[in-house]
């Protein structure tokens, strides 16, 4: 990985930043000199795992407890950029979905992004001059393209990717950028707690075969992304580079969503 000082003198929040693409997104900030790194997650021992040189907070509990966010928003000072990034997935046919499994999704993937949004919003704001500022939301091609069995994850994402652009329409005028990138499929822990693939890993005999089964029969380019891929999309965004680059959606699917 290219080791710069892009982001030197910068400080950045993550959310879901033990694993997949927080952690991926981590390193590459930290790989392009980013001062210090806020990491938010449920998986404290994974986020303590990480090996990182900035300076690192690392915060463990659930996205959706505001008082994590009150405590976070009154203890920093500010922060230059964000990804906001932590949520579940799962997957069930609407008249099969417990109500309860479609609160503890739109929880951690709507409650939790807002009230991250909200902190991260205010503390950019929080020192005055917030030009250059930045923020990525993780929405999911679900939330673009109809997908059986994802209604309550599908309508979270989707509600992700409009929050991004009613962000960034309220915070042009201050010099702060926000937009949502919508993955498609992308090799990261997340697979490991679908019932689904995990019949597959057995019916087929690896993980890796399960995933190549996968991306043969939906993706248009044959293959998932890594972590690490969608990591420097991420990253364009979060930097200057994009300066030009607000309230838009990022669709990185492998041809998925055509």
């Amino acid at each position: 990985m290219t080791t710069t000082t892009e982001f030197a003198g910068r400080t950045a929040l993550i959310t879901g930043a033990a694993s997949g693409i927080g952690a991926a997104v981590a390193h590459w900030l930290d790989a392009r000199g980013i001062e210090r790194l806020i990491l938010v997650d449920c998986d404290g021992p994974g986020l303590e795992a990480l090996d990182l040189r900035a300076s690192v907070r690392c915060v463990s509990g659930d996205v959706a407890d505001e008082e994590l966010w009150t405590e976070i928003e009154v203890s920093e000072t500010c922060i230059d950029h964000a990804l906001l990034n932590a949520g579940v997935a799962d997957g069930c046919p609407i008249v099969s979905l417990e109500y309860a499994d479609w609160r503890r999704i739109q929880s951690a993937n709507l409650d939790g992004m807002f009230l991250s949004l909200r902190t991260a919003m205010r503390l950019m704001t929080k020192s005055g001059n917030a030009v250059g500022r930045s923020a990525v939301l993780t929405s999911s091609v679900a939330g673009i393209k109809p997908v059986a069995m994802t209604a309550a994850y599908g309508s979270s994402k989707a509600a992700v990717a409009h929050l991004a652009r009613i962000a960034a329409a309220e915070h042009a005028a201050h010099g702060i950028r926000i937009n949502a990138v919508a993955p498609g499929r992308v090799d990261t822990p997340i697979w490991t707690k679908n019932a689904h693939f995990q019949q597959m890993v057995d019916d087929l005999g690896s993980r890796e075969a399960a995933l190549e089964k996968l991306a043969e029969d939906s993706t248009p380019l044959g293959r998932f992304a890594s972590a690490d891929e969608m990591a420097g999309q991420i990253g364009f965004l979060l930097s200057d580079a994009a300066w030009n680059v607000t309230g838009t959606v990022l669709v990185s699917d492998g041809g998925y969503s055509l």
